[in-house]
């Protein structure tokens, strides 16, 4: 199993399973994916013009308890940032999927889960081809149905403060196992909300990750904003 990097070497969570953070997800990935998410509810989704060192930037995440990172087709070189990161051993996926032929190069440079802005079927099919699990992206809850019948692994609800936190909670009334990940507009002032409405994880964009900070390579600021994110989440269960 990959150590983690030397620059900051975080340990990992007690409550979050090593094995499942660090190693591929193999055969089970949907359910694994979703272990995951229960154990460590946040994703940090990354739109940066430039990133210097994306496993450094992975690195700082996790020293704030933010261990699962996705870097998005609208990052130039984003296959580059997958590589880097998933070669030191940190566990990325990669986000605003749209083709299948993007599914697969994301998947080539190390992306251990695929997530769409909207049901994307080509990319739900290549993801399953190659075991990687997949979130599609979805709002009305004829779309929730749709991303489930395609086999998303979770549905990212998105945009999620078109309708806040209370939607999570209607949607609960007809899908109450579906695993929905609340992405846009989730901040530290909301993501407690939006778990404690039915939410399995929320996805921290630039409340956490600035696309300045990261460009300046400013990992303990990082750091402060992913532990504030994370302990803000935390009064979810308080």
């Amino acid at each position: 199993m990959t150590e983690h990097p030397a620059t900051t070497d975080p340990s990992p969570p007690s409550e979050l399973p090593s094995a499942l953070l660090r190693e591929p997800l193999g055969e089970a990935s949907q359910e694994s994916l979703r272990e995951l998410l229960r154990a460590d509810p946040v994703i940090a989704v990354v739109r940066a013009p430039r990133i210097p060192d994306a496993a450094a930037l992975c690195a700082a995440l996790a020293d704030g308890g933010i261990n699962l990172t996705e870097f998005t087709y609208t990052t130039p070189n984003v296959t580059d940032h997958l590589l880097q990161a998933s070669k030191a051993g940190w566990r990325v996926g990669v986000g605003t999927v749209l083709t299948a032929e993007q599914a697969r190069r994301g998947i080539e440079a190390g992306a251990s889960f695929l997530v769409t802005p909207g049901c994307r079927p080509e990319v739900a099919e290549a993801g399953a081809a190659a075991g990687v699990p997949v979130v599609l992206g979805a709002l009305t809850p004829t779309e929730v149905a749709h991303a489930v019948d395609l086999g998303s692994a979770a549905v990212k609800i998105f945009p999620a403060r078109a309708f806040g936190p209370g939607y999570f909670k209607d949607l609960r009334g007809p899908y109450p196992d579906v695993p929905l990940v609340a992405s846009g507009g989730v901040n530290a002032g909301n993501a407690a909300e939006f778990l404690a409405h039915g939410a399995l994880a929320v996805c921290a964009g630039t409340d956490v990750v600035p696309p300045d900070v990261v460009a300046a390579g400013d990992w303990a600021e990082i750091t402060r904003r992913a532990r504030a994110f994370t302990a803000a989440c935390g009064e979810a269960g308080e």
